[in-house]
């Protein structure tokens, strides 16, 4: 049985279908789901659908791209929504200077206060990075300092040396159906070598669905083809890397339920 660890079950492409499309998920063998908040106004819809769905669970967060409108979103805020027994997780915050939808100053304050909600509630911090490796590093480097606190990269794309430096950290990573992709060798590379026991698998659906399927709508029932092309990277079986990676979602979410 799998587990995605990142989806965004509530974002337009899923949320039509909703019902049929956690059918699909659960008829490819996924036994629970990670439904990502992006934004403030996403918190209800997304801890509703986890309060319907018993293998569905929720994350407050606000993603660096938001992080202008949403200078009211600090520590407390973070840690009071969290208090909800379906969500496990804190994000996905973090960097993303690809895109710059943010000023830089506000996304890096942003990132800081979910790093403390973390830290505060004991709930894992679910990192975006886009063209950040830098600063995101020092920054997670930084608050670790100041107390540990559970975290994971997800949807990872950086650099093995970032790779590396997170691992040594206490960071889990998670790997999407980017890694399927034809020009993926850098990232190919560097999942076949992750420890096995700081290893996740996601869609971030609606987003980026894997080969062999390519240009459409990307859903959770189609982490298991990631989970089969990353598993024959590996040198593993697929069963074997299911019962791998589900074991560490549950080690790492310690608040999710069986």
């Amino acid at each position: 049985m799998f587990v995605d660890s990142h989806c965004h079950l509530n974002y337009a492409g899923l949320v039509e279908e909703q019902p049929a499309v956690l059918a699909r998920a659960r008829a490819a063998g996924v036994s629970a789901m990670l439904n990502i908040s992006t934004r403030s106004s996403e918190w209800d819809a997304v801890i509703a659908t986890a309060e319907r769905e018993d293998d569905v669970m929720a994350s407050v967060g606000i993603h660096p791209h938001e992080a202008d409108l949403h200078p009211d979103v600090e520590t407390g805020t973070l840690v009071a929504r969290a208090a909800h027994p379906k969500v496990i997780g804190i994000g996905e915050s973090g960097l993303d200077y690809y895109y710059d939808k943010s000023d830089r100053d506000r996304q890096r304050q942003s990132f800081r206060a979910h790093i403390a909600a973390a830290r505060e509630t004991g709930l894992p911090l679910i990192v975006h990075t886009r063209d950040a490796e830098d600063d995101t590093y020092a920054i997670l480097a930084d608050e670790m300092g100041k107390g540990a606190y559970p975290a994971l990269i997800h949807c990872f794309t950086a650099s093995r040396d970032f790779a590396a430096k997170v691992l040594d950290l206490g960071l889990t990573i998670s790997i999407s159906g980017i890694v399927t992709f034809k020009k993926a060798e850098d990232l190919q590379a560097t999942a076949k070598d992750l420890p096995a026991g700081r290893l996740l698998i996601e869609t971030d659906s609606p987003f980026l669905a894997p080969v062999p399927h390519r240009g459409r709508t990307c859903e959770p029932a189609y982490v298991a083809d990631t989970a089969r092309f990353l598993a024959t990277l590996r040198g593993e079986t697929v069963e074997q890397l299911a019962e791998t990676t589900t074991a560490n979602f549950y080690r790492l979410f310690t608040k999710a339920k069986r």
